[in-house]
């Protein structure tokens, strides 16, 4: 039977892989082969040297953060937040940027790992992107991320253990690895099939990609045969 593997490289602290991964949903909702396909989260961190401390809440806004980052104007920063806002609202998330909180995201992608191990993947990740861009959760605090992980379905003895230690930080590695190897520079990024999709695409853009790749891997599962002396309802040749 055909299968269809989809990677999708991400951040945690990333608007638009918020806007994406709901959009992959609207585009999936409409697949027909939606359960012949598996969805891997992938890791990717936007920036490396955030620290590892739990930010305060208070502190220079998004906007101000952001245009100090891009040598922006903080009034064209604050438009910026804004369309990302009417944006997600579109794909029926609210964004809160008055509430994030910046911070490491190493820590949660090597959760993500544990949860794709453990086969709760999709609502670890759902629940981390939400509490990040919702709820103003800080994701470089282990206590915070014992908390949300283990309300999506993890273990909190097993999510403790491997904060406390190095498990899945090889795993994390390897997939900004691979993420460079392939030349990703921004996300989200899909990799469906043969098939790579680079940004929040429209469903529809996503579902085409999703139609093509099918029709590959679908047609590759087909036993090749040759033809040879047979015997039909006619008789035999």
């Amino acid at each position: 039977m055909a299968k269809l593997r989809i990677d999708i490289w991400s951040d945690i602290a990333c608007p638009w892989c918020y806007v994406g991964k709901r959009r992959l949903e609207a585009a999936l909702a409409t697949f027909p082969h939606r359960s012949d396909v598996e969805v891997v989260w992938r890791a990717f961190e936007l920036d490396p040297s955030a620290p590892h401390a739990a930010a305060p809440a208070a502190g220079a806004s998004y906007a101000e953060r952001l245009a100090r980052k891009y040598g922006k104007r903080v009034a064209d920063a604050e438009a910026m937040i804004q369309h990302l806002v009417s944006v997600a609202a579109a794909d029926g998330l609210e964004f809160r940027f008055d509430r994030i909180r910046p911070g490491n995201t190493f820590d949660a992608h090597r959760l993500v790992h544990l949860a794709h191990e453990r086969g709760v993947q999709d609502a670890v990740k759902e629940r981390l992107l939400r509490a990040y861009m919702t709820e103003g959760e800080a994701m470089s605090d282990p206590a915070t991320l014992l908390r949300l992980a283990a309300e999506a379905g993890l273990d909190p003895d097993e999510v403790s253990a491997v904060l406390g230690s190095d498990r899945y930080a090889r795993e994390v590695r390897a997939d900004e690895e691979e993420a460079a190897t392939l030349g990703i520079r921004g996300v989200p990024f899909f990799v469906i099939g043969r098939y790579a999709v680079s940004g929040a695409q429209p469903a529809e853009v996503l579902l085409r990609a999703l139609e093509q790749a099918w029709g590959e891997v679908s047609a590759a599962a087909k036993p090749a045969f040759a033809e040879g002396a047979a015997c039909g309802p006619d008789g035999c040749a």
